[in-house]
């Protein structure tokens, strides 16, 4: 492999941080406006000032060569040495702790280091710039340094990081002999799972992206997931991250591991947990300053982490939280810190692709050495949409009003109660405008420069206001507004012409929705911060669909067979039936005659999935009514993970007689469980799951009608699809599961939607009666 690049940043903070987590507001200071102040400033120096100056040098640690680089942001090189370290902030100068003044200080100090040798200096003087973004101060120290001095410090640095480099070499080491020795965890591959796995390697090896449909029972996670491990173990990736939409599917991973570390791999691999769910019960609504977690965090934290990668390979909740209270840290953070020492790590999609939240130790600059596997990636299209889209609303501003008028605060209110004034009255021209037209919603093609300037005031002053004050309604509802205007103004860096400004007014409450309707390049972005990528999942067809949706037009492709037999799966499509809105009331009668037809053929348990929960509660109802005699279970909008287990429960428990499950086309039960054999022997699926017909889709419409010409494709019929494929896969789960999938609606034997049908549905049956339907479902359990 390549020499390893350690940035200067990175290792000043590794090694020189210390004292307190600091885990208060984020900044309002982005990466974009940080760099637009560097330039500002810089344009203002002399023209032999070089600014962005790069700085490399190349140390030896454990036998293997570094190149250890940064850029200075300004260098003056003439009679004497002049290095300038630009920083942007909203504290003071003064209330930034002395830690983050030294690290500032660290950093152009090894830049001095290096500079003073390569340049041949024998001093140099530094110049900290600080700039205070709210109040635009800027603030200029300087310090001379000697070469000898700078050169003991870089040394030292270099001597104190060199442990954690032969902790890590050491370790990988044992991992790449592991990993060569590995052979494929089963006896023998399944069908299409060694080709699958030799597809994974070559697209490794290539630097491509991949794109794998593979039906549910190839073994897509262990199919995946080895060859990328014999990559490792080759030194051709050092890490993998396991992306997915669903904890359920991070389980998944994890057993892929273990069952691999049964058979000899070594391997860290670590599953980072979100926050809410993994911080100790004592931290909840616990101030930073009062947490005994974050108190003396980076004082403990590297003793933690080294105590706990010479004793674990596997990282889970349990684990990170084991060594979290032993060290007193603060779990999420830990997880964190840790994860830089890992081989694997699995969590969200949002850890990549997220603006807000991704993972910045790993995805600030792009890295040959990560490799990407993508769960379930049929997922990514909806989800990416919602992380680069943000949502602000006046009844927030106006809680915040009427809780001020009920408080009794001091006068250090009075800046926050104007800037809140004035957030009002950007909503309120917003409010005026919809009396001059008809609709109940607007849609603006440009930014809102005024609202996003109110929001921007607004978050300055109470940015210094909130920490001031105590916990209460009103502090906690300007929190909720903070970081709504937060996201908002992020988003916004991205505007341009795939997002639309959604403004609506139900209820008399403003909501502007910032609302992007083709988030690929940005998702290409941040797959370029890895070697490459593989996106598998059982539905991912029309496969062109996903490839440009997912920012990867060029990325190759794989569809495999189903690796069961065809005699498994009955597929029946009723041509008696219209579910479309205006004919559904007409056609309950044929609905629930279908469904009794499909249950009393033979006994067991069933699950019907509808389109809404609405029309879900008419053919559950009508049908209890009918067929009393036959247990039911009904999925509900708002169900507790209890609920949930509950009605999972009921399939998994022998019964004598027949269930009747009813659930909702894309919703908890129509992917990723598992009911096997005599679990689970029919589904029958009402509709062909279209999206409600909505603004939004109606935008995404638009869009892609002007883009490609498929726009009804891109936000109805496909998502829909998915969601009737994803469904109907329940079924089939093992070589000895045999069951009727039940498609009721006549859309289905259209072209449109036999187009889209995977391999293993060419065998379908079109029936055009009940009492045809009676017989091909007879039929079929006879044989």
């Amino acid at each position: 492999m390549s020499v390893t690049k350690i940035g200067i940043r990175q290792l000043v903070e590794f090694i020189l941080r210390t004292g307190d987590l600091n885990a208060t507001m984020n900044s309002q200071n982005t990466a974009l406006e940080g760099a637009r102040i560097h330039r500002k400033l810089q344009k203002q120096r002399d023209e032999n000032y070089e600014k962005e100056y790069y700085v490399k040098r190349a140390v030896e640690m454990d036998g293997e060569t570094f190149t250890i680089e940064g850029r200075a942001d300004g260098v003056v090189i003439d009679d004497d040495l002049f290095i300038e370290e630009i920083k942007t902030s909203d504290p003071t100068f003064e209330e930034l702790s002395e830690n983050t003044k030294t690290l500032y200080w660290s950093q152009a100090k090894v830049y001095g280091a290096i500079l003073t040798q390569d340049l041949d200096f024998e001093k140099v003087t530094i110049q900290l710039t600080y700039y205070q973004r709210p109040t635009d101060e800027v603030i200029e120290k300087r310090q001379t340094f000697t070469r000898t001095e700078l050169t003991e410090f870089f040394d030292d640095l270099v001597r104190q990081y060199e442990k954690w480099i032969k902790l890590r070499n050491d370790w990988r080491t044992e991992r790449n002999q592991a990993a060569r020795k590995l052979e494929f965890p089963f006896p023998e591959y399944r069908n299409g799972q060694r080709d699958l796995a030799v597809a994974v390697y070559k697209t490794i090896l290539t630097k491509q992206r991949l794109f794998v449909e593979a039906p549910t029972g190839t073994g897509k996670t262990v199919s995946t997931m080895f060859p990328t491990i014999k990559a490792l173990g080759e030194e051709v990736i050092e890490r993998i991250f396991y992306l997915t939409a669903k904890q359920s599917t991070q389980h998944v991973a994890e057993e892929a591991i273990e069952l691999m570390a049964n058979q000899g791999l070594r391997i860290k691999s670590i599953t980072i947990t979100a926050k809410d769910r993994i911080i100790f019960p004592e931290e909840v609504d616990m101030k930073p300053e009062e947490n005994p977690y974050m108190i003396g965090y980076y004082d403990r934290v590297k003793d933690g982490i080294e105590d706990a990668l010479e004793n674990e390979d596997k990282f889970d909740k349990a684990v990170i939280q084991t060594y979290a209270k032993k060290y007193m840290l603060d779990p999420f953070e830990f997880s964190l810190d840790l994860s830089l020492f890992c081989d694997l790590i699995i969590g969200d999609y949002n850890y990549l692709f997220d603006p807000m939240v991704y993972l910045q130790r790993f995805f600030t600059i792009e890295d040959q050495s990560n490799f990407f596997l993508i769960d379930e990636a049929h997922n990514l299209v909806s989800r990416s949409r919602a992380m680069y889209s943000a949502v602000v609303e006046q009844a927030l501003v106006i809680q915040a009003q009427e809780l001020f008028e009920a408080s009794t605060t001091d006068v250090d209110s009075k800046q926050v109660k104007r800037r809140l004034t004035q957030l009002d009255n950007e909503f309120e021209l917003i409010h005026q405008a919809f009396k001059n037209q008809t609709k109940d919603y607007m849609v603006e093609y440009n930014p809102l420069d005024g609202l996003e300037k109110a929001m921007l005031n607004f978050n300055e002053v109470v940015r210094e206001w909130l920490p001031k004050q105590p916990d209460n309604d009103l502090t906690s509802t300007i929190l909720d507004l903070f970081f709504a205007n937060n996201k908002y103004i992020k988003i916004s860096e991205y505007f341009d012409e795939s997002y639309r400004i959604l403004i609506q007014n139900p209820e008399d409450n403003i909501k502007i929705e910032e609302q992007i309707l083709d988030p690929s390049p940005y998702l290409d972005a941040s797959l370029k911060k890895g070697r490459g990528a593989i996106f598998f999942s059982a539905t991912l067809s029309p496969v062109e669909y996903y490839q440009e949706t997912l920012g990867s037009t060029e990325g190759l492709i794989l569809q495999m067979a189903s690796p069961f037999e065809e005699k498994q799966q009955n597929l029946l499509i009723t041509s008696y039936i219209d579910t479309r809105y205006a004919a559904r009331q007409r056609n309950l009668p044929n609905i629930i005659a279908s469904i009794a037809t499909l249950v009393e053929a033979k006994t067991g348990n069933y699950l019907i999935f509808g389109p809404s929960y609405a029309y879900l509660n008419q053919i559950a109802d009508a049908f209890q009514e009918m067929h009393p005699e036959i247990e039911v279970q009904l999925q509900t909008s708002q169900m507790s993970m209890e609920e949930r287990t509950a009605f999972l429960d009921a399939f998994r428990t022998e019964k004598s007689g027949t269930l009747v499950g009813f659930a909702v086309l894309g919703g908890l039960f129509s992917e990723g469980i598992d009911l096997i054999n005599e679990q689970l022997i029919g589904v029958g699926i009402v509709s062909v799951g279209l999206p409600g017909l909505s603004t939004e889709r109606n935008l995404l419409k638009e869009y892609f009608d002007e883009k490609n010409g498929h726009g009804f494709e891109y936000a109805y019929q496909l998502p829909g699809m998915n969601h009737v494929l994803q469904s109907a896969g329940r079924l089939i789960r093992t070589r000895r599961d045999r069951g009727n999938i039940l498609l009721m609606d006549q859309r289905f034997v259209t072209s449109r939607y036999l187009n889209l049908f995977p391999g293993h549905w060419k065998n379908y049956q079109k029936v055009t009666s009940v009492s045809d339907l009676q017989k091909a479902v007879k039929a079929f359990w006879k044989l």
